[in-house]
């Protein structure tokens, strides 16, 4: 799911430098593993996709946290295990990406994979709707899957 805003919904984060890939938790006590390889492979994944990335800001979350995203910024009363707010312009893509970890634990259950393949399908998945992607159509969720398939692979 992506929203494009000028606003920032959480302005409590620390300052970031230019070009940075950063990783953050609200509301749970999170740590991402291997942030040196993710960082490298979602820089890989946006150079492949010709993205200029000024400032990209992952950040996890539980449901409760999301759920209340949802409806005060997409009126929607619904759980989600994404969330991508766009500030990108013409030149420099930036963005932050809210993912709720309960999801990511309870779809990896669902879809029978790990709890690291399902969080890494789901960052890949923000990064593509930052590039554009969308997933509302049957063909363009194909078109979806198959992109975080092959970053997947490069993984």
């Amino acid at each position: 799911m992506k929203v494009k805003k000028n606003i920032n919904p959480l302005s409590n984060f620390p300052e970031v430098q230019k070009s940075e890939i950063n990783f953050f938790s609200e509301e749970i006590k999170f740590v991402l593993k291997k942030k040196r390889l993710l960082r490298s492979w979602i820089e890989m994944a946006l150079k492949k996709e010709t993205q200029n990335t000024h400032c990209l800001n992952y950040i996890f979350c539980s449901d409760s946290f999301l759920s209340e995203l949802n409806v005060k910024y997409l009126n929607h009363d619904t759980l989600t295990d994404i969330i991508t707010f766009d500030y990108s312009d013409d030149i420099n893509l930036t963005g932050d990406i809210y993912i709720s970890i309960d999801r990511v634990k309870e779809n990896s259950s669902k879809y029978k994979t790990s709890f690291a393949e399902e969080l890494n399908r789901v960052m890949i998945h923000g990064v593509l709707h930052l590039c554009g992607y969308k997933d509302k159509t049957k063909t363009a969720k194909k078109l979806m899957t198959e992109k975080e398939d092959y970053y997947l692979s490069l993984l």
